[in-house]
């Protein structure tokens, strides 16, 4: 019965990561069609990442080699993205990271389990840990504070607060770094269950 509960409950975890990484996918989908190149990286990042965490069992084994193609070629527009700047080297960084658990999820079975390098995946664990904590950081400085409270009407005018931050292309800044945040965990997750 505890056998049962624990598969359960790790099934669920699964379903849920599936969930947020499809739908931080769809959205970079989304901005993709005004934006292309990093969000086209981002939306394809993200159906990846919900296709390799779907738990499938014992069956499944044509997604890790489909998989390891199509995050090299990820990894390839991540490297030639860099051309941009190096604002882009984050896109490099997740893409060699499928590739690295893609690989580590052949060599282990499937599943991935312990299949790894001790090192990289803690230095990966890391650098995903710090890229979490600081997105959540901006995520939470970037709606620019408390909203003051009303003045006495014989005071003077109440400031407003200011509205989201577009991007060149509408989108709202925080719901860029929220859909980047979101993925962030998620490839943390993944890296943890390795």
């Amino acid at each position: 019965m505890h056998g049962s509960a624990s598969s359960l409950s790790s099934s669920l975890s699964s379903w849920l990561l599936v969930l947020l990484c499809a739908v931080s996918g769809a959205y970079c989908l989304r901005r993709a069609h005004g934006w292309g190149g990093a969000a086209a990286g981002e939306a394809v990042m993200g159906f990846g990442m919900a296709l390799m965490a779907v738990p499938l069992g014992g069956g499944g084994t044509w997604r890790q080699p489909v998989l390891g193609v199509v995050f090299c070629a990820a990894a390839l527009h991540a490297l030639w993205l860099l051309r941009g700047g190096a604002h882009h080297a984050h896109h490099l960084v997740g893409s060699l990271t499928m590739v690295y658990m893609t690989a580590a999820a052949v060599s282990g079975g499937g599943h991935g389990h312990g299949a790894g390098l001790p090192l990289l995946t803690g230095g990966l664990l890391l650098y995903y840990a710090g890229y979490v904590v600081l997105g959540g950081t901006r995520l939470l400085t970037a709606g620019g504070g408390p909203v003051p409270a009303p003045a006495a009407p014989s005071g003077p005018p109440v400031p407003t607060p200011k509205p989201p931050s577009l991007p060149p292309h509408g989108a709202p800044t925080e719901l860029v770094r929220a859909c980047r945040l979101a993925m962030g965990m998620g490839m943390l997750a993944m890296l943890l269950s390795m």
